[in-house]
């Protein structure tokens, strides 16, 4: 007898399982953003190892630039090392709500780039950051992803650049050449 579980639809992509934390279980994640809040308040991770399913967590601490956290089913090192490699899902419902002019990173991909002249530059591929602001990776929506680098516009998620985002509509206006 099987039982079916039911996967949440707004489930996003945090962070992944980078190895072991010690000897007891626990687990290291690095996140994919420099604030984790939606790990530490989720009680409820979804881990795609070996398929896809939910796992409660325990405890969950920062450490250093990653998340430790304690799941349970995962008694030892041994366990926690199995699962080194795993994406680390939580659901939307679980993210803190943001202020006025602040946005996860998951709702600009995809949206619509163009410069102030109205000049198409291409959408959101990925999104880094370099420490001291977050970078839009703009390339048109067909370049595949391995030549990504070559065709794309690094553009800075700052004021000075980034004049509005729209959600809306799913455009964000900057003020960026089309030759930068």
């Amino acid at each position: 007898m099987s039982v079916e579980v039911h996967v949440p639809e707004d489930l996003v992509l945090v962070g992944y399982i980078s190895g072991a934390f010690g000897i007891h279980g626990w687990v290291k994640i690095r996140p994919y953003s420099p604030d984790a809040d939606a790990m530490l308040s989720a009680k409820t991770w979804w881990i795609d190892k070996p398929d896809l399913h939910d796992v409660n967590r325990l405890e969950a601490k920062i450490h250093g630039e990653d998340v430790v956290a304690r799941l349970v089913g995962v008694p030892d090192r041994n366990a926690a090392e199995a699962l080194k490699g795993a994406t680390i899902k939580i659901s939307r419902k679980h993210f803190p709500a943001l202020s006025e002019g602040e946005f996860y990173w998951q709702d600009l991909m995809g949206l619509a780039v163009e410069n102030l002249q109205g000049e198409s530059l291409g959408v959101v591929r990925d999104l880094m950051d370099n420490g001291a602001h977050p970078i839009l990776r703009v390339a048109a929506a067909d370049v595949p992803e391995s030549e990504l680098q070559k065709h794309e516009k690094l553009i800075p998620f700052v004021d000075n650049f980034v004049k509005e985002v729209d959600q809306a509509t799913r455009k964000i206006q900057v003020d960026w050449g089309t030759d930068y």
